[in-house]
């Protein structure tokens, strides 16, 4: 009643706030023996054609195809012949090699930042591979499996990350934020999950158009905590539109770990049930399952049955980035305690078990692309490496800017090409 007297507050406890905190600190030991991993098959797959309502477990439980003695089974089984899962295996494998040859490049001081995938490979290699190559990929900014899939030089992606004078993106960009559309990889940017609302009306325009191309767009557990987010969510909801969401779960965002995006209240998969959209929780180190889960949510997409929104269990094994020091905040075991192991291995396994690969061959195919990596960084850096002197000429800052460039901009571009003439000599090219 509108009268009442208000309640003595001496007869209620103190109003307090929770803090999330993660389980394990530098020194702890990590036991992850509470996390649910469900026996292969426990998750049945459903018609593409699946109303959202109907599958919600699938938001709640974890998707998996390869048991840990390496096979494959249950109902999202994608049965995938050997040569493309040796396809798969050489692209999360090539994409290692590179990281671990770009993060040493770092490390050397040959460029300013660099982001390694490690352990997180099947979530970039094995989506992409389940998708059509004309479909339009919204990256964040540890997806350069992407590109490895889809056949991107990799030199390319070296001239980028040192800003040379190979650089197609004249240095502009900063060292792993790609640029390729002619491969379907929309520009990587620094702003978290911005690239989700694009993807939203990306695959919008695709609809409007009546094409059959879809969008997938990538981002971490921590960044769906995001406004972006939920304003791509809404859209795609209401719209229908041909979208598949990407959450890559790997616990940690920067130095905060997932309980600060929600991940102590429910699944991040499970966000989907409150926009009305189709949830998918798969184990991101299962390379199968990711494959499974991404097809799924394609020809969901390409249908029109709508949006997918699927979390990618996994663990981020190294620091967020070459700023960063991970041994300040989390165990040191983590990464080896993680109970869902490592993707390369578990698809290597997988290959042994079934009698198309062994040791012999895993070593030689580590050795020739390790050779690959080695060869490209140098032929790299033979355009320059960041910090060694301009590699672009001063102007070209004005350029690719407006379809039309201003009065004053072209005035001011003129003033800089004369003074650069007069200090160096008309011949003067970028070191």
């Amino acid at each position: 009643m509108a009268d009442d007297p208000p309640r003595a507050a001496h007869n209620l406890p103190p109003l307090s706030l929770h803090v999330p905190e993660p389980r394990y600190r530098p020194g702890d030991t990590p036991d992850f023996g509470d996390i649910d991993v469900p026996p292969v098959g426990a998750m049945v797959r459903p018609s593409e054609a699946a109303k959202p309502d109907d599958i919600r477990d699938l938001s709640y439980g974890l998707i998996r195809v390869l048991d840990f003695d390496g096979r494959a089974s249950g109902s999202w089984n994608p049965h995938l012949s050997p040569d493309r899962l040796l396809q798969m295996l050489r692209s999360m494998m090539l994409l290692r090699a590179f990281d671990n040859r770009m993060f040493r490049a770092q490390r050397q001081g040959k460029t300013s930042f660099y982001m390694k995938a490690t352990g997180e490979e099947a979530t970039s290699v094995a989506s992409t591979m389940a998708l059509d190559r004309a479909d339009m990929c919204f990256p964040s900014y540890r997806q350069q499996g992407i590109l490895i899939t889809r056949g991107y030089p990799i030199i390319q992606m070296m001239n980028q990350i040192y800003s040379n004078r190979g650089d197609h993106l004249l240095g502009r960009q900063l060292p792993i934020m790609y640029s390729a559309p002619e491969c379907g990889f929309f520009s990587v940017s620094g702003n978290l999950t911005t690239q989700y609302p694009q993807a939203v009306g990306w695959a919008m325009a695709s609809a409007s158009r009546g094409d059959n191309r879809i969008a997938t767009a990538w981002c971490g557990e921590g960044s769906s905590a995001e406004g972006d987010f939920h304003s791509a969510m809404i859209f795609a909801a209401v719209y229908n539109a041909p979208v598949i969401f990407n959450i890559i779960n790997n616990q940690w965002a920067i130095s905060s770990f997932s309980g600060f995006a929600g991940a102590e209240r429910t699944t991040f998969a499970a966000r989907a049930i409150g926009y009305g959209i189709a949830g998918l929780r798969v184990d991101g180190n299962d390379a199968l399952a990711v494959y499974a889960a991404t097809a799924w949510a394609a020809e969901r997409a390409r249908t029109n049955q709508g949006p997918t929104l699927i979390e990618h269990f996994t663990y981020r094994a190294e620091g967020h980035s070459t700023s960063d020091d991970p041994s300040a905040y989390r165990a040191a075991e983590e990464a080896s305690a993680w109970p869902l192991g490592d993707p390369i291995a578990r698809l290597r396994q997988h290959l042994e078990e079934i009698g198309a690969w062994d040791a012999d061959r895993h070593q030689a195919l580590y050795a020739e692309l390790e050779d690959l990596v080695k060869s490209n960084q140098k032929q790299s850096e033979k355009l320059g490496i960041l910090g060694h002197g301009m590699h672009q000429p001063f102007e070209s800052m004005f350029d690719d800017v407006f379809e039309e460039l201003p009065w004053h901009l072209k005035e001011q571009r003129e003033q800089m090409l004369a003074e650069r003439v007069a200090k160096f000599g008309p011949d003067w090219t970028p070191a």
